[in-house]
Formats: C-alpha cells, structure tokens, sequence
C-alpha cells in the first residue's frame, strides 16, 4: 500500500483510490462557515442520492437494451428484483445536476428526497429533507452538486469498487475528524472496526451490534466475507441505535452498500427498549458509548441482564457487558470497544461484577490499545472479547485461560493527533489470537512473547486481583544485545555524561550572567 498521507488519513487502511482527499478538500471549501455537524448531512444525502440514481440508471440503461420486449425500463418491479432503489424521474442525477444552477434547487432536492422515500418503504424517514433553507448558500449547493457528480459509476469496473461506496466511508470519518468529540458518536475508526472483524472471523451467522452508530461494524463484516470467498447472505444484520441523526445515517450506509439490515422500526435506547428482545447473536461487534453516567441504569436494578451483578447507575460499562453477553448464542462470541478502566476498576461493584464474568470462563481476549486512536476521546481503549464456548469444537480447548495481548507500541501517527493500526498491526494481533484458539486456518502456532503476548490460567488471575490489564501478565520486551562489551559501554555512556554535565554547567553561567544583567542575579 502507497504509505503517502493522503492515501492513509481518514481511511483506516482502506481506500487507495486516490481522490478521496482532493474530494473532501474540495466539497470543504463550500461549507464556507457551516457546522461540521451541519454540513454533514448535505454531503452524504447527496452521495447517496448520486449512488442509487447510477445504480438505477445502470439498470434503466441495461432493461432499455433488452430487445426482447420483456422489460419495461419504467417498471418499479424490474428494480426491486434486484435490490435496486426505484428512482422517479424528477429524482434523477441527471435532472437534478441540470438544475443545479437554478435557485429553486434547493426545493428540488428535498422534492427528490420525499419522492424517493415515497417509492421505498425502507428509507421512510431517512433521507434529509431541508436543502431548500434560506440559510443554505444555493450556488454552494450547486456547486457541490457539480462536484459529486465528477465521481462516476457509469461502468462496470468503478462500480465494483464501490468507489462512491468508499467515498462515502472517507466523508464520515474526515467529518468525525471535523466534529472532534461530537463526531464519535457515528464512527468507529476503520483500523478498529477491521481488527474486531479479522479476530472475530464472521462468516456465518447472525450479526448483532446493539450501539452500531452508522453501521461501519456490518459494512467491515460483510467485506471480511466478501475477501475470504464466502457469501454475502451468509450472515443476518441486526442492529439498534439511539440517536436519531446516527440511525439514519446507518440506514443510508448500510443502503448505499446493499446490505439488508434489522435496525429496528426507528432509533430506541439498547437499555431501555430493546427492539431485538430474543434475539441470539453468533457474533456481537460493538463499540458503546465510554463511561457513560447518563444511562438512567436506576431505572433498571431488577433487569434480567444482570446476570453477574448490578451496575453502577453511575456507569453504563458493564451494563454493557452484561447487555453483549445476554444476546449471545450458546456457542457465540464477542468483541468490543471499552475504556480502559473496565480492567480494573473497583468502584460502585465493578470489580465483582468483572469477577464473576471471569469466574464463568467467558473471557477469552483482551487486547489492550494504543493512544489516540479515536476521533471523539483521548481515553485509552481495550478490546474485549467474549466466549460462550470456550471448548467449541472447531477450536482448542480454552477453558479458564485468557489470551492477554499488548499492542500499545503498535500504530502509526497519520496526522499530529491521531494514530491508525497497520495493516500489519491487525494483521500480527489478529493471527496471534488464531494460533492461540488453534483455527484450522491459524498462520502459525502460538507461543507467548514477552511484552506483546501471554496466555494466562485463571489461578494468576485470582492472585491479581481479576484485574484484565494485558501489561501485568505479558511481562517486559527482551531487549536485544547489541554485542558491546559492557565495560566499553560504561566508559563510552559516562563519558557522554560527562560531557552533558559540562554544557549544563556552562548553560547554568550563561543563565546567571543573562539575570544579573537585569537586576535579577541569584
């Protein structure tokens, strides 16, 4: 992979393409003085509008081409049959860039928009409907719509790229870039989502992410599957999410992929109203809100959740846990997102609640990570990773042992505050995880490595407490002999010291000699 910044930033390791920056640098000038947060929502409506006009036009073009007279280009029917959002001709990209230096453009995109959740009952109430306020420049609209329609997907090759679709992930993360704190309430850095995926290898199988902000965990679920040959349908998409804005925005990512997914009538709270009750997930992939104190947990102290014990009203960490766990299957698996202090704390009943989850051999995995990987928080993250089954067969038999991993040396800096897992990163933690369950498809076998990895039995655990830092058990990095005699090493390093010691002394003179001349002599 080209290792150039503006193949990297925003990207997680994943579009090359090329333009994406130059895109997100122009469609930013037009935002002129709008909110990040604001602005958000005119560009990706218009990509997604941009996406299913191609797709539709894609298909118009071929029904058009059928000689036989079996086709009616204009026929609703022909387009759902193949998972293809129906478009109305007043909807169009064409008609629409046509127009796009009229001021009555504006009104036009929201009569696009209604008209489009009209003809398919899967959007209703998704798309953003308010391009026609007076507050939104109409020749800046117009322009952009001009800029968006430079990314084409007229042929067969751009559209199996997806390169509208990539274009679209790029956005969300340069615009949770843009947003700062706010911005992580909707996306997971790609590099995260991707690790969780390649550990959890989820071919087949029901999905489930009770927090899924705007879908990134099911869109890197479905291109696992994709690039190990498997296919698309294997998998079912289940998610939820609470806030309103963010659960349309998964709707139009999820739409834009093709990827058919529960989310649930409307937004609702995990906790509070769970729209997927009874449902048992293979795989749960989450990243939920960090320490979040406003989860109204009083409201739930006799939830049939609670399984290992009642948490905090002060902090919905374990709540959480308990919530992933509850939701899976008898031989399912999770991975998540928390913050650090999840490992160890013992406030408010959190030690006991993570001691019982660890007496009842359900942790697998945990990863600790490196810094400034997150948009929205500097909070230092893990990654758990929860089992059912620790003896399922297609694996090795794992019980009451816990595979520890320390990547926090890992990473790369891809601007001055953020860093991003390589691809070799995910790469060297997700096999090491392989070889310790033993997967038949495993690289390698496993073997600990002082300072990365151990495999630890649940009797060092007790004797630490039930703490889950991967830094307590993995022990410190062999250093490596660089073959000087260590004699000759103390003579050369003491006399560097000495020398330091000398420009101190003369640096200390000068400082003194500088205040004196002021009237400040010490």
């Amino acid at each position: 992979m080209p290792k150039n910044k503006s193949m990297i930033k925003g990207n997680g390791n994943g579009a090359t393409l090329g333009f994406e920056e130059k895109l997100w640098q122009a469609a930013d000038k037009l935002r002129n003085n709008m909110d990040a947060a604001e602005y958000k929502h005119v560009v990706l409506g218009l990509i997604f509008l941009k996406y299913i006009s191609d797709a539709f036009e894609e298909m118009h073009a071929k029904l058009a081409a059928d000689k036989s007279g079996g086709a009616n280009p204009e026929d609703p029917d022909e387009y759902r049959a193949e998972n293809i959002f129906w478009v109305p001709k007043d909807a169009r990209w064409p008609f629409l860039q046509g127009k796009a230096k009229q001021v009555s453009i504006g009104k036009l995109i929201d009569d696009a928009m209604v008209a489009i959740e009209r003809d398919n009952k899967t959007l209703k109430g998704v798309l953003p409907k308010d391009y026609a306020r007076p507050a939104l420049d109409k020749q800046r609209l117009g322009e952009l719509i001009d800029l968006i329609g430079t990314i084409g997907l007229g042929d067969k090759e751009n559209r199996s790229k997806d390169i509208l679709g990539r274009v679209y992930e790029y956005f969300l993360g340069e615009f949770a870039s843009a947003e700062g704190k706010k911005g992580g309430q909707f996306y997971t850095p790609r590099c995260v989502v991707r690790l969780l995926v390649e550990m959890l290898s989820p071919y087949k199988g029901r999905v489930y992410d009770p927090c899924c902000g705007s879908g990134g965990m099911f869109i890197q679920s479905e291109k696992f599957i994709e690039e190990h040959g498997g296919r698309v349908g294997d998998i079912s998409v289940y998610g939820q999410e609470s806030n309103h804005t963010t659960w349309r925005l998964a709707k139009m990512n999820l739409a834009i992929r093709g990827i058919d997914a529960n989310l649930g009538p409307e937004h609702a709270d995990s906790f509070h109203r769970d729209v997927h009750p009874d449902l048992k997930a293979d795989f749960v992939l989450a990243n939920p809100p960090f320490n979040d104190s406003d989860w109204k947990g009083e409201l739930l102290r006799e939830d049939k959740r609670w399984k290992f014990g009642v948490p905090p009203a002060g902090n919905a960490n374990f709540a959480w846990i308990q919530h992933f766990i509850h939701h899976l299957a008898p031989a399912g698996i999770a991975g998540f997102v928390m913050a650090n202090g999840s490992m160890s704390s013992n406030t408010s009943g959190e030690g006991e609640i993570r001691k019982a989850i660890i007496e009842a051999d359900l942790v697998d995995c945990m990863v600790a990570m490196p810094g400034q990987l997150f948009y929205s928080t500097q909070i230092p993250v893990c990654l758990w990773f929860v089992a059912r089954d620790k003896k399922n067969g297609r694996f090795r038999d794992r019980r009451s042992q816990i595979l520890f991993i320390d990547a926090r040396k890992l990473g790369t800096m891809v601007d001055r505050v953020h860093r991003e897992l390589t691809d070799d990163d995910i790469r060297r933690i997700a096999d090491t995880y392989h070889a310790w369950r033993g997967d038949k498809d495993a690289k390698k076998k496993f073997e600990d490595v002082p300072g990365f990895c151990k495999s630890v039995p649940l009797d060092e655990l007790r004797r630490h407490g039930h703490v889950l830092t991967p830094g307590r058990y993995v022990g410190a990095e062999q250093a490596e002999d660089d073959g000087e005699p260590f004699d000759k090493k103390m003579e050369r390093l003491t006399a560097q010291l000495k020398e330091q010691f000398a420009e101190s002394a003369k640096l200390e003179s000068a400082i003194r000699e500088n205040l004196k001349k002021v009237g400040y002599g010490v």
